[in-house]
């Protein structure tokens, strides 16, 4: 028999299937991570399922690449590898979506080379990464607050982004 604590009202299951479900198990009890955040109200403001899948790939995306920047020191900047190919690693420059189904990167490969990478969602594999900033004078660049921020203006909430 179900324990009373376990029933819950209409608009509560309405409201809990629409909200995003994340969780996380690290090694380091102190780690935080994108799971653990709460979605900016630029990000939760438009319920999931009328997203496509490139714009929830592309909002998540940058959760996690803030929260990897928020982890690096003066010294490094985030660049990204692409998991399953051999295009090598790319300092992020740019991300973007196309609906309903791609997710494109713009940056720099290891070499200096302008690189794009369109990908289909379905084969979004990234592993992002922290690289020496290329000169030592220059304040390293930070995509993934610039990105929030432009959800941000998006949706007119200029003072919401975390961090």
């Amino acid at each position: 028999m179900a324990d009373r604590d376990d029933i819950h009202t209409t608009a509560e299951v309405h409201e809990s299937s629409a909200m995003p479900q994340a969780r996380v198990v690290h090694a380091d009890p102190d780690a935080c991570t994108a799971e653990q955040k709460p979605l900016p109200k630029s990000v939760a403001s438009k319920p999931v399922e009328e997203k496509s899948p490139a714009e929830w790939a592309y909002e998540r995306l940058i959760l996690y690449i803030q929260n990897f920047e928020e982890q690096l020191d003066s010294e490094h900047e985030i660049a990204m590898g692409f998991a399953g190919s051999d295009t090598g690693v790319m300092r992020i420059e740019g991300l973007g979506f196309f609906d309903p189904d791609i997710v494109t990167f713009y940056g720099l490969d290891e070499n200096g080379i302008k690189t794009q990478l369109v990908q289909h969602v379905t084969q979004l594999n990234v592993m992002l990464r922290a690289l020496p900033k290329p000169t030592e004078s220059a304040p390293p660049a930070r995509i993934g607050f610039r990105l929030v921020a432009d959800l941000e203006r998006e949706l007119g909430n200029p003072d919401d982004s975390e961090g």
